[in-house]
């Protein structure tokens, strides 16, 4: 062996040795939470879940017209997002504004409320927990459990704890006075264990934070250092043909090392996989940026229900949808391309469409394809290269468990697949049910989900459908991992007791010996 071979050699195992030490304990926390996220997922509130703490919409004495709630804007024309909904008891107007800000106007009257007090706090708390005492804990811009991007426009957050058999902490919105986010105190303390150790939110105070994405980006560098280096030193070491003199193929006498180094062989290949999965998920250096233009909403929908409605009072929507048996929870007005219609949800989050008809407006359970095939052209300045209709989910858009980190997002069937032909081969799901653009992929967004989502999480549909036996089998690898890591743990802690004797010259009866021979 040459020396220049021997020198890289001898660099990789120094290599190892330490980032080993650096990052092995690091390396078991994160297999351990990541067992615990499998089944806890961190703190959201999902759609269906809001939807079935809403009373049904009442039909009678409801509402003042769209135009009235409106006038309370300070300019009309630009409001993007007009919702009637419940809101602590009260049935009111919810109002997205020119700069994304909400304004929310009783649907009794067509006066505004201001900003969401102490008082509208507690009531949207007691209409979401009913029956149950409520102490008020003050406002918060962002704790541990409300590092999400969506909760922006709702800051700063009012606390309540309710006292409830789960104990369960509410986040309600100044904005709007919703709760936005509840977090049981059950699924509270298994996140310390989870995803708030997982993801390092120790070191995270805002939604963006450029110092907990270096942090997070270091250490898994640091993690996939390890994973390699260990590899290439358990194959090297390892006798594929003859024995070592002990009569084994692994020449560690002591049990750690030992272990280490066979558990190291079986289990290198899925923990590289999940460490370097787990740096794609920081999508370093913008690495799954979207390469092209993006999809253009205004285009696509071809007006603003500021501008653009459908002419029907919101009571007479509400009968006509009872007459067909659908009970609305909330009703939101839109336009798809230059046409206006209504979405309505019900407490299961089921939907139905209120559109524009030959005499009167007709209810719809989803939009008939030919009419999201006309917005889509609308959607990218390029031509279409395809169209598909999905009534089963693909490698891409695909529904999630509610403890994933992706479990919130609501992912219907039937959608219709429009495949572009621009310069990042964008894909778009429409959701034929809403007329929502559901999900939109270039090609580079495309190989993150295959480099962070699928490496890390083991989510193609049909390992989602399996259901216990993913969930038994990530388990098992985890354990192997861990193992791995552990046994890491041990073999460096002995290691730095080594090299801190050796420097200072302590002896062995005053450093301690270590539980092996560090020096193997």
């Amino acid at each position: 062996m040459t020396e220049r071979r021997l020198r890289l050699k001898r660099l990789v195992y120094q290599v190892h040795r330490w980032t080993g030490i650096a990052a092995c304990l690091l390396m078991v926390l994160w297999f351990v939470s990541g067992i615990v996220m499998l089944f806890v997922g961190y703190p959201k509130l999902t759609p269906w879940e809001r939807l079935g703490r809403l009373p049904a919409l009442p039909a009678e004495q409801c509402c003042v017209a769209v135009e009235t709630a409106l006038a309370a804007s300070a300019d009309p024309q630009a409001v993007s997002e007009i919702v009637l909904t419940t809101i602590g008891g009260h049935a009111v107007y919810r109002l997205r504004e020119k700069h994304g800000g909400y304004l929310v106007v009783d649907a009794g009257t067509g006066l505004p409320y201001p900003p969401a007090d102490r008082r509208r706090a507690l009531d949207a708390a007691h209409s979401y927990v009913p029956g149950t005492a409520a102490i008020y804990l003050g406002t918060v811009a962002e704790d541990r459990w409300t590092h999400s991007r969506a909760l922006n426009a709702h800051r700063p957050l009012h606390r309540i704890q309710m006292e409830d058999a789960d104990r369960t902490l509410l986040y309600v919105s100044s904005s709007t006075g919703e709760v936005v986010m509840d977090a049981p105190r059950a699924q509270r303390l298994w996140n310390y264990a989870g995803a708030w150790l997982h993801w390092l939110y120790m070191f995270r105070d805002r939604p963006v934070d450029p110092g907990w994405d270096g942090i997070v980006i270091g250490l898994s560098l640091i993690g996939v250092a390890v994973s390699l280096t260990g590899t290439l030193v358990g194959i090297w070491r390892w006798r594929f043909r003859g024995r070592y003199k002990s009569g084994a193929r692994t020449p560690y006498r002591d049990a750690y090392l030992r272990w280490h180094h066979v558990v190291g062989l079986a289990f290198a290949a899925i923990t590289f996989t999940w460490i370097f999965s787990g740096l794609m998920s920081m999508n370093p250096a913008g690495l799954f940026d979207p390469s092209g233009s993006r999809p253009d909403l205004a285009a696509y929908r071809g007006g603003t229900p500021g501008t653009t409605r459908l002419p029907l009072p919101a009571s007479a929507a509400i009968r006509q949808l009872r007459a067909q048996g659908f009970e609305p929870s909330e009703i939101e007005w839109r336009v798809l391309a230059g046409e206006p219609y209504l979405v309505a949800r019900d407490g299961a989050d089921r939907v139905r469409l209120v559109v524009v008809g030959a005499d009167t407006p007709e209810i719809l359970a989803q939009w008939p394809e030919d009419r999201l095939r006309e917005a889509a052209a609308r959607l990218l300045a390029a031509p279409v290269a395809d169209y598909r209709r999905l009534d089963r989910y693909d490698a891409y858009y695909y529904g999630r468990e509610p403890e994933a980190m992706m479990g919130a997002q609501e992912r219907r069937l039937p959608v219709l697949r429009v495949r572009y032909a621009d310069k990042g081969r964008t894909w778009a799901y429409l959701d034929l049910r809403t007329g929502d653009l559901a999900l939109s992929q270039d090609r580079s967004q495309r190989l993150g989900r295959w480099l962070f989502n699928f490496l890390h999480s083991w989510d193609l549909p049909p390992m989602l459908d399996s259901g216990s036996l993913r969930e038994a089998l990530l388990v098992l690898l985890s354990l192997g991992g861990l193992l791995l890591c552990g046994t890491g743990v041990v073999i460096g802690y002995a290691r730095l007791r080594v090299t801190l004797r050796r420097r200072t010259g302590c002896p062995r009866r005053q450093c301690g010996r270590p539980p092996y021979d560090a020096r193997s």
